[in-house]
């Protein structure tokens, strides 16, 4: 008798044990010293539970090269202590390749960490006392108390249906993670191609540029052999910005359906453990149940410790959320953001806008030179080449948008913009002859036309480039790309990773719970059973003992 006791006794024990943190850590928001589990993001109102979103530190220092400005991203939000630094306050902001502050943010997932190590030591020595226990005490007298069978049932029901709530929003969590993480990655992806199409645009209009001839004059030689430099430079960049976003997108996604697995297995066996257990307690079925309790021990061991993982992840979100948010208002400094989306090379960026202004202005300087030297004037014959009957109104000019400086120019009234110089120029066309010669009144041979044609077009292609060139230069592109992540996806990773983290625990703790009930309602069922046939057999010697 004196076994069954301590028996009841060590489980109940560890009901106790196991029940208070975790509702502690998990609930309490109380004057406790220990803050990791608290979730830094967004609350309903809005604030954080430790930094407040809308109280923002920039902290600006140099580098060391002492040219360009270092930013210090979610500087307070990431003031956290930091166990390799003999817990003193991590004070370096987000940094993802920072092991300083890998170790301040996985700090925050402690009491998980804790609960698991906690749960793995204490219910592994209750099972070997359990079993000490039974060994010493293999005559085990059976005893019934109806309170206790009840009590263990409904104890028994209420963590299976907790379970099946935690396994719930576990899966829901991770789809819907994942639906966020793939739709953030794409965005992400849409905008590097974006980039590549236009910097191979740019490209495809600048070698077309040393094609470009009217009247068989060219661009000069010195302008020729920059298009060459800045071309190869472009080629090059697109083709490592389109060749390091497959490789990074495809290892995200590869990583992301790992996880995404990984979480569905997950909720699929504890699920399972749970109602099989459920299943065994109520049917009696002791030998089952101690297995399942061994399987049991271990699964919310490491569902406790990807809890922590998970809260530790839900917790970089933010901060990375924080700091995309904080570096989109100061784009030009540096920071750790560089090494997952740098910017553009200034120098690249303002040689490629200084080459194209000074093509776009080489051409349609070209353009005017033929117009205005030749076109119009009426040559005689004795002209040479100079001359194909040219006759009729004089041709206009075509509005040159730049200064010899490259400074933006205002067009005079009477010439012609890149939008309608093209549709303007064929009403000065001419038909020629088999010597090119024009036979009807113009200014203008179909060559000619063609040629200054294919001038504007690619003038104008350089030019609508310009804005987005210039955006390039100021880093838009990236700033654009952040505020996006921030606006529309930021708040679904932070509220998807904390159910998944939620969940976890949930079904952590109610597997966990589980398991001590399982065993006390499979032991009381059972000496329910016994004491009824006791009851029955003590009836019928009864009865046998008052017959006749």
């Amino acid at each position: 008798m004196l076994c069954i006791k301590k028996t009841s006794f060590l489980l109940l024990l560890l009901f106790l044990l196991y029940s208070s943190p975790f509702f502690f850590y998990s609930f309490s928001h109380g004057a406790s010293h220990i803050h990791p589990l608290r979730t830094l993001g967004v609350t309903d109102e809005g604030k954080s539970d430790a930094v407040s979103w809308g109280t923002r530190r920039s902290v600006l220092g140099e580098n060391n090269g002492g040219d360009n400005p270092s930013l210090i991203l979610a500087a307070e939000r990431t003031h956290r202590k930091d166990p390799l630094d003999d817990f003193n306050y991590y004070k370096g902001g987000w940094n993802i390749s920072e092991r300083h502050y890998i170790s301040s943010v996985t700090f925050t997932a402690t009491p998980l960490f804790l609960i698991a190590a906690i749960w793995f030591a204490c219910f592994g020595l209750s099972l070997l006392l359990l079993c000490c226990c039974f060994c010493c005490c293999p005559k085990r007298p059976y005893g019934y108390s109806r309170t206790a069978y009840a009590l263990s049932l409904v104890f028994l029901t209420l963590f299976t249906i907790a379970a099946i709530v935690g396994s719930i929003v576990l899966y829901t969590g991770q789809g819907k993670f994942h639906n966020t993480i793939s739709d953030t990655l794409g965005f992400v992806v849409k905008k590097a191609n974006n980039t590549v199409d236009n910097l191979r645009n740019v490209s495809y209009y600048l070698a077309a540029a040393k094609k470009i001839g009217v009247n068989q004059v060219f661009l000069p030689p010195n302008v020729q052999q920059s298009i060459d430099s800045v071309d190869t430079k472009i080629s090059a960049a697109a083709s490592t910005l389109e060749t390091e976003t497959e490789k990074n997108s495809s290892d995200i996604q590869d990583a992301l359906e790992t996880v995404r697995l990984a979480l569905i297995i997950i909720a699929a066996v504890m699920l399972v453990l749970a109602f099989l257990g459920f299943l065994l307690s109520i049917l009696g079925l002791q030998f089952l149940v101690y297995i399942l309790l061994i399987i049991g021990w271990i699964l919310v061991t490491v569902t406790f410790i990807l809890g922590g993982v998970f809260l530790a992840l839900h917790n970089v979100v933010g901060d990375t959320c924080v700091a995309m948010d904080e570096w989109v208002q100061n784009p030009t400094a540096y920071t750790a953001l560089d090494d997952i989306l740098p910017c553009v090379d200034n120098a690249t960026a303002q040689e490629t806008l200084s080459q194209s202004k000074d093509v776009t202005f080489q051409l349609a300087q070209m353009v005017n030179r033929i117009i205005v030297n030749i076109s119009n004037i009426d040559f005689p014959p004795q002209a040479g080449p100079l001359y194909y009957n040219q006759s009729g109104p004089l041709v206009p000019v075509l509005c040159n948008p730049f200064n010899p400086d490259k400074t933006n120019r205002t067009c005079a009234a009477g010439e012609l913009d890149f939008n309608n110089a093209t549709q303007v120029w064929r009403d000065y066309v001419c038909q020629i002859s088999g010597s090119n010669i024009c036979a009807t009144r113009g200014r203008l041979t179909p060559n000619m036309y063609d040629q200054m044609n294919a001038a504007v077009n690619v003038s104008y292609g350089l030019y609508r480039y310009g804005p987005w060139l210039t955006e390039l230069l100021d880093c838009t592109f990236v700033r654009d790309t952040f505020t996006g992540i921030h606006n529309y996806y930021c708040s679904g990773l932070r509220r998807y990773s904390e159910w998944i983290y939620i969940g976890l625990a949930m079904v952590s703790a109610a597997v966990m719970l589980s398991l001590i009930f399982w065993v006390l309602h499979a032991r009381e069922r059972r000496h329910r059973k016994y004491t009824k046939l006791a009851e029955a057999s003590s009836a019928q010697n009864s009865f046998a003992g008052k017959g006749p």
